[in-house]
């Protein structure tokens, strides 16, 4: 947000001043977090299920908040001097405030949702654009009902694009974020089975996903993955024309791909010219995800081998197929999250990488898959079979099955703890192994990483 009077933004979320310089003018900074907030910033006090922001208002105030906003007035600490905003609810007043704000600026949206991809297809369109304009962006994978209102409120009014993110994990939270958001560019990466313990099917998913589609402006474009097999759908259903990218068919394509430790060259192709590119994180998948952007990038302006340019400068967001060596062993670090398309993928990148050593897959436990678990555990297995991996460790009580599945390697280990895998690895592994590490977030597979370097 742009520097902004303190009643301004009492006005804007429909508070009320309680005490403070109504004509202050403050930066227009947001936190929900004391031990991240800065000088000058106004601090918005959340609950959750085990906490209460407003009871760490003496916090922000030694931390230098500007104000605050509350809706437990009886909070405020004794002499306080902090200004003061209350409410009748913060996490309603965070939405109002980000609907406000939304109206007063025009960036040239791209809103990216899908089952995987989103977050890197973010990162690669950020990227692109920034090539050219300003840019407002997501981050990390901030993108559900509080992230995307404190990402409109970081965006100021001379940003010129933004590369917005919103996911689900339960039905009926696409519409109001899409709605909230008000997108130039849609993009639907892909519809997996991510999350589908709430959702049921990939049909209910497609339908969840479908929500964006609906909100993207008349003069708009919807960009879709001609790899996904929902996507002929959603561009029939579509009341925008609909841009089709994918490795072998669509208005941009890929060939000539060779995968390397480093990352990965391929050749972009359109209609009209052909160039280089070289993504500076390792798979096919990833692949997919620049092609989407790219064909983003086009539509805003961006042509197709500045955007390929672009991209060399491309920083993917947290531990994704992050390389690392450790007393020269390869590490594949994609610990960040995981879901059966994306440890496929995850796999396959592995595989297919060069290796001078043997081949490990350490894989986690994936959440939210409900009766598709065990059968999401046995694709997993099956792809590292075919793969040909030198061994497979199964890490957590839930991988018994992935463990089981996997009867045509020779080597495989179930283990209950990271702990308990690192230490295999450490009496295993050789110079010139590589290790792929993937699991959800829940299940802290980096630690695997990161036990093996103390050891």
């Amino acid at each position: 947000m742009d520097p902004s009077s303190i009643q301004e933004i009492a006005d804007m979320c429909g508070g009320k001043l309680l005490q403070g310089d109504p004509h202050r003018t403050v930066e227009g900074r947001f936190s929900k977090d004391t031990r991240t907030l800065e000088q000058g910033d106004i601090y918005l006090a959340l609950r959750g299920d085990h906490f209460d922001g407003n009871q760490f208002l003496a916090m922000a105030e030694a931390r230098g908040a500007a104000a605050a906003i509350i809706d437990a007035p009886s909070a405020v600490p004794a002499h306080s001097q902090l200004a003061i905003i209350a409410v009748a609810d913060s996490l309603l007043a965070l939405q109002h405030l980000a609907i406000a704000w939304r109206k007063r600026i025009s960036p040239k949206v791209v809103c990216i949702t899908g089952s995987t991809g989103k977050t890197s297809t973010k990162d690669f369109t950020a990227a692109i654009l920034a090539s050219r304009y300003s840019v407002s962006q997501t981050q990390g994978t901030y993108n559900n009902h509080i992230g995307v209102p404190f990402t409109i409120l970081q965006t100021s009014s001379t940003d010129e694009t933004a590369v917005w993110e919103i996911g689900t994990n339960h039905p009926g939270e696409i519409l109001p974020l899409a709605q909230l958001v008000q997108p130039q560019i849609g993009i639907v990466t892909n519809i997996g089975v991510a999350h589908i313990e709430h959702f049921g099917s990939r049909e209910a998913i497609a339908d969840e996903k479908e929500n964006l589609i609906h909100q993207i402006s008349p003069n708009g474009r919807l960009i879709l993955s001609s790899d996904d097999d929902f996507s002929k759908r959603f561009a029939a259903r579509s009341p925008v024309p609909a841009i089709f990218a994918g490795l072998e068919s669509g208005s941009i394509t890929a060939s000539n791909i060779k995968l390397h430790l480093e990352g990965t060259e391929f050749i972009a192709n359109s209609p009209e010219q052909s160039v280089s590119v070289f993504l500076p994180v390792s798979g096919r998948h990833m692949i997919k995800n620049a092609l989407l952007a790219l064909a983003a990038g086009v539509e805003l302006g961006v042509p197709l081998s500045e955007g390929a340019a672009a991209l060399r400068t491309a920083t993917p967001t947290g531990a994704r197929l992050r390389l690392m060596n450790v007393r020269g062993i390869h590490f594949l670090d994609d610990s960040y999250n995981a879901n059966p398309k994306s440890m496929i993928a995850a796999v396959e990148t592995a595989a297919e990488m060069p290796c001078e050593g043997r081949r490990f897959a350490v894989l986690g436990e994936m959440g939210e898959l409900g009766t598709y678990a065990e059968d999401a555990y046995r694709q997993a297995a099956r792809a590292t079979v075919a793969a040909a991996f030198d061994f497979l460790l199964a890490v957590g009580e839930k991988t018994y099955c992935l463990a089981e599945a996997a009867k045509g390697l020779q080597n495989v280990h179930h283990f209950s703890d990271t702990s308990a895998a690192a230490e295999f690895l450490r009496r295993t592994t050789k110079s010139g192994d590589l290790v792929l590490v993937k699991g959800s977030n829940f299940s802290r597979m980096g630690r695997v990483i990161e036990q093996f370097q103390a050891l």
